[in-house]
């Protein structure tokens, strides 16, 4: 593998890869691949690893070509029709849950749900949360029912589009979330193939001249929907981190936060209603 793909992915990421790999098609361990490494490798996985060493040379994310990516501790479906989970987003979900962990009966609403990563881990890890979800995309929310089913997590799942969609009832919501599109297209020459070539726009891209496109219905339905001491959690482009952070501010919530990643980006804006 390394001989292939290193000059594509560099060595770290071909071990990553490497470990997906022995977990999902092997379903072996870390410590497994250690164990069993002078062990015969079943008649199936030659032709199957060289299939995967060729996709991925065509840069297709390894989580397309086993059909499954982790995330938080979960198991969960991706397709073409959905991003691939990031660990930042891993982040977001453990800030609500760390915050809300004790809590019971919140009122939640994921907006552009994708395959269903942040609201089904919330469903999972809140207690007796109420969890709802919205895509634009029908084949997205084809992939996140799918999850939800699979993980036993109670969501419910609705088509809508965020840009044009009517105000929300007035103190409905506990915690509204959401990971919307904030690349800018200009940002795309320093993107990888895997994700230009594989993964949907629609989720990804925003316009140069309006990087805050999704954020501003998003923000206006926290000021109507979320109830008093509700909480809302974003998201963002680290370039646009003080102005999303604004726009929140300007349309009156309180307690307004940024939040770095793993990596000293900042990921996450937080605030109360």
């Amino acid at each position: 593998m390394h001989r292939r793909l290193d000059a594509i992915y560099g060595k770290g990421e071909v071990d990553a890869i490497a470990r997906i790999i022995m977990e999902e098609v092997l379903h072996y361990s870390t410590v497994d691949s250690i164990l069993r490494a002078q062990n015969e490798a079943p008649e199936f996985i030659p032709g199957r690893l060289e299939d995967i060493i060729r996709r991925l040379e065509r840069n297709e994310p390894i989580q397309h070509i086993l059909g499954v990516a982790v995330f938080h501790g979960h198991r969960f479906s991706v397709t073409r029709a959905t991003l691939v989970p990031r660990p930042e987003t891993e982040q977001l979900v453990d800030l609500i849950v760390d915050g809300n962990g004790q809590r019971e009966d919140l009122r939640v609403m994921d907006v552009g749900t994708g395959s269903g990563c942040i609201a089904i881990s919330l469903a999972r890890a809140l207690k007796f949360a109420q969890v709802t979800a919205i895509d634009v995309s029908q084949e997205a929310l084809a992939v996140a029912q799918a999850n939800a089913q699979a993980l036993k997590a109670r969501v419910k799942f609705q088509r809508a589009d965020i840009l044009a969609m009517p105000l929300w009832p007035a103190q409905s919501l506990d915690i509204l979330v959401s990971n919307p599109p904030y690349v800018c297209h200009s940002e795309r020459a320093d993107m990888e193939r895997n994700v230009l070539d594989y993964e949907p726009a629609n989720a990804l891209f925003v316009p140069d001249d309006d990087p805050l496109l999704f954020y501003r219905p998003i923000v206006r339905q926290a000021a109507h929907a979320l109830a008093d001491g509700g909480q809302l959690y974003l998201e963002v482009n680290r370039r646009y981190a003080s102005d999303v952070a604004a726009l929140i501010t300007a349309a009156g919530l309180v307690d307004t936060r940024i939040h770095l990643d793993t990596f000293g980006n900042q990921r996450f804006v937080t605030a109360q209603r």
